[in-house]
């Protein structure tokens, strides 16, 4: 297995793009979709605004957002959204799958793992809010168990992970490194924290690192989903992670656990022109 930092050594995919002069990323694993990561500097327009960055004749679908593994299709969202819907009132969940062409999905994130996927032979996508409580539920291969169900196969997927806070920074205490590290394996394996601290210590480029202070772990969220989409079948070259830390970046990116602001950033992707069925 190669780590993500070695491959992204190997292979630069990421691009700092401009839209009015203002920055975003973009992931050549994702080159068949309109899409992007974008920075503090779009602030404060919200998706409905935004979609026309990537596509201006899109239309624009997002959720209320609250740490789960609930994902729904756009037409879902849709659905719920009625007239009678008070204004800014969306459906809880954080991943949306689209189901129709032209459709501009959004997830937004400070120092959580924004995660957008693509079927190169669907054309289908998905955008996926991964923190660290919705990474313990296994968000990300539940939204890839969508999109089998839509008739997806592995090996056609293409997922890249957008800036988030960094391992090497991110402080948690061990209950909540061991909660996030128990969605890597079953529960027969590993019963107790501290089993599950010493098997993730053990791993290769493991996805914990030591912290000076006493019951305090530094944990890497986008490693462990990394992992988990191995445990799957996923291959390294379909997986992109963004060299990029929210934390460590204050000019690019918001980052709650830097300032104690909830500021975000948004990440969206937009479906082909067509979408085979």
């Amino acid at each position: 297995m190669i780590s993500s930092l070695n491959r992204q050594t190997q292979t630069p995919i990421w691009q700092w793009q401009q839209w009015d002069g203002l920055p975003y990323l973009t992931c050549t694993l994702l080159q068949a979709w309109k899409h992007g990561f974008l920075t503090q500097q779009f602030s404060p327009r919200l998706p409905e605004n935004l979609t026309e960055v990537l596509h201006p004749n899109a239309t624009t679908y997002r959720v209320k957002q609250v740490h789960g593994c609930r994902v729904l299709t756009a037409t879902e969202v849709k659905k719920q959204i009625t007239t009678k819907t008070p204004k800014d009132t969306f459906p809880s969940a954080d991943g949306l799958i689209t189901d129709d062409k032209n459709q501009a999905i959004w997830v937004a994130s400070a120092d959580c793992t924004p995660v957008l996927v693509g079927d190169i032979k669907t054309h289908r996508v998905a955008a996926i809010h991964a923190g660290w409580r919705g990474t313990a539920q296994r968000i990300v291969p539940e939204a890839i168990a969508y999109f089998q169900h839509f008739g997806s196969t592995l090996d056609n997927l293409r997922i890249a992970m957008g800036p988030a806070i960094s391992g090497e920074v991110y402080q948690v205490s061990e209950q909540v490194a061991a909660e996030v590290g128990s969605s890597l394996f079953k529960t027969e394996e590993k019963s107790s924290p501290q089993e599950i601290l010493e098997a993730l210590r053990t791993m290769f480029d493991s996805p914990i690192l030591p912290d000076p202070k006493p019951g305090r772990v530094r944990l890497d969220v986008r490693r462990v989903n990394e992992l988990q989409l191995y445990e799957l079948g996923i291959k390294t070259d379909q997986i992109a992670i963004a060299p990029h830390c929210t934390y460590q970046e204050p000019d690019d990116f918001f980052s709650y656990r830097r300032t104690k602001q909830k500021k975000v950033q948004w990440s969206g992707i937009v479906c082909g022109d067509y979408l085979k069925q």
